[in-house]
């Protein structure tokens, strides 16, 4: 059972911190283990004053031995971490054991995109399908166009509604994690592509009598959830992905890449650097709270440019 400290820290980062309901799940989960695990640890009665950083390790070792991944047990001991923080400011406890315990060491993973040819390709089989389609296949154009264009993430985009979206000015209110709004520009391929969309919606909404809120609905004229966006995505990189266009295309897939609907904000950001964008201009648009996180996205063009380098100089 979780501990009243544990939810009123919970209801802290929902309330107070607005943290993004990922992440507050996530912290929730990394705790009520932890106190599932010291009541076995310690057989008995315990108290948060009395954790020391050998019950942090014993914990962390039982998380590896279930297979947890590195980064998940990076991020229970930084959830650990952050309650200490609270139970501090709160209720004046003034260890934090969870500070001395060693963070796991990450891999670092570049992130998948694809390329600009893949992303020609990509497009140039989406507006097929749109051109030939109707309702559904106009408004999958529409959302992809507006990954690509915006570089948003799946959540962001699933929740926007119709007056987030300025097609006169070419710009989009995003809210993000944390709740934190931010402006970003559309551009003309993918404003074109919601006028057109917007055409077909009318008609849907028109016939199932649903009001004009969200911006992406179904054939019913709900919402669509942020699983059905990253279906539609899917299958449209799927479908390259067949043609022996795009290899690695979601979980199992063949190949050493792992391409889906982030692949899209990966590429964005990576095609904006490539181009000569300012790094802390990237930082705005992706929404990133920390500019060493945009920086991964230069460690991708630096590692294309040393795979250019030995493949064209001839002493390499």
């Amino acid at each position: 059972m979780t501990s009243p400290e544990v939810r009123d820290f919970v209801e802290f980062l929902e309330k107070e911190r607005n943290d993004s309901p990922h992440t507050v799940k996530a912290y929730g989960r990394d705790l009520a283990d932890f106190v599932a695990f010291c009541g076995r640890y310690y057989g008995g009665a315990w108290s948060w004053a009395g954790v020391d950083r050998l019950a942090i390790r014993a914990w962390l070792g039982a998380q590896q031995q279930r297979g947890l991944a590195k980064r998940s047990a990076a991020r229970a001991l930084s959830a650990l971490r952050t309650f200490y923080r609270f139970l501090n400011a709160t209720r004046g406890l003034e260890v934090n054991p969870a500070k001395a315990a060693r963070t796991p060491k990450l891999e670092r993973k570049l992130p998948d995109y694809l390329d600009r040819a893949e992303i020609d390709l990509l497009f140039e089989e989406a507006e097929r399908r749109a051109a030939a389609g109707g309702f559904r296949e106009g408004r999958d154009l529409a959302m992809l166009e507006l990954f690509y264009s915006t570089g948003i993430r799946l959540g962001e985009l699933a929740g926007l509604n119709e007056q987030d979206v300025d097609v006169v000015s070419d710009q989009l209110k995003v809210r993000g994690k944390g709740k934190k709004e931010r402006i970003v520009p559309v551009g003309k391929h993918a404003g074109r592509a919601l006028r057109r969309y917007y055409r077909l919606r009318d008609a849907v909404l028109a016939e199932t009598r649903q009001e004009r809120r969200a911006l992406f609905v179904s054939r019913r004229g709900k919402r669509l959830t942020p699983r059905a966006v990253q279906l539609v995505i899917k299958r449209l990189l799927s479908a390259l992905a067949r043609s022996g266009t795009v290899e690695g295309v979601g979980v199992g897939a063949r190949g050493d890449r792992g391409l889906h609907v982030h692949s899209l904000r990966h590429s964005f950001a990576t095609h904006l650097l490539d181009a000569g964008a300012d790094l802390r201009a990237v930082q705005e648009l992706l929404g990133h709270a920390s500019l060493s996180t945009t920086q991964v996205y230069t460690h991708t063009s630096v590692e294309r440019l040393k795979k250019v380098y030995h493949q064209a100089h001839p002493r390499a």
